[in-house]
């Protein structure tokens, strides 16, 4: 079972393989303006690195959004081309869910004691104070809905009731600076994002769970959203 996992949605785009839910290897670019030209040279050379080839791949897994707008197209573009020419199969995969799938890792692999009932909320930057958003639980079911959200001090108060609320993602910034939540956390450090890509692909991958390669879209969440700052 070898993946190759494809994520464009935020400022940093990340290209991984793995081969039965274990990452191999994986490559970054930190300029969000550039990854449509860096996208399919990192993928050949990656795949080349590690001593395979394009044919020995036995899917695309690419994160499906929310996120910036020309990040989504890229990544999609890319992932279904490969799909169509390598005649494999897609799988998509909601950028918010992959962001708690990392921080709920991350998080109890560090945690001495863990409050309950606790929830993770990604918060992917939408300009001004909104974001792309959602919340889960440890196990990683979804308590709200993916949405674009703007943000105020009591954000979550009527829905979690006083859960214990671990908030992560360039976007969470901005609540943090306002927020009157009374059981917040803030993660600041890297989630590895290539490590969850390669877990959550490999299971959608075992129970079949493939996206109709002619239908598969970005999932946008509002009209148009790009991350570059003008």
């Amino acid at each position: 079972m070898i993946i190759l996992s494809i994520d464009t949605a935020t400022d940093q785009a990340i290209v991984s393989l793995s081969r039965e839910g274990s990452v191999v290897g994986t490559l970054e670019n930190n300029a969000q303006k550039d990854h449509a030209a860096w996208i399919q040279m990192a993928i050949n050379t990656l795949v080349q690195k590690h001593g395979y080839t394009m044919q020995q791949l036995q899917a695309i897994a690419v994160t499906a959004g929310p996120g910036s707008y020309t990040g989504l197209r890229v990544g999609m573009a890319t992932a279904k081309g490969l799909c169509f020419a390598l005649q494999i199969p897609l799988i998509t995969i909601n950028t918010l869910q992959v962001m708690a799938n990392a921080a709920i890792e991350q998080y109890l692999s560090k945690a001495a004691e863990m409050p309950s009932p606790l929830c993770f909320c990604p918060m992917i930057d939408a300009r001004r104070m909104e974001v792309f958003t959602a919340v889960y639980d440890e196990t990683l079911q979804e308590i709200i809905a993916p949405k674009a959200m703007i943000l105020e001090e009591l954000s979550f108060r009527e829905e979690l009731n006083d859960r214990s609320l671990i908030c992560f993602g360039n976007g969470s910034f901005k609540w943090k600076t306002v927020s009157r939540y009374p059981n917040v956390q803030f993660i600041d450090e890297k989630l590895d994002i290539a490590k969850s890509l390669a877990k959550l692909a490999s299971h959608l991958y075992l129970s079949q769970n493939f996206a109709n390669l002619a239908y598969a879209e970005p999932v946008y969440l509002k009209e148009f959203y790009s991350y570059i700052k003008k």
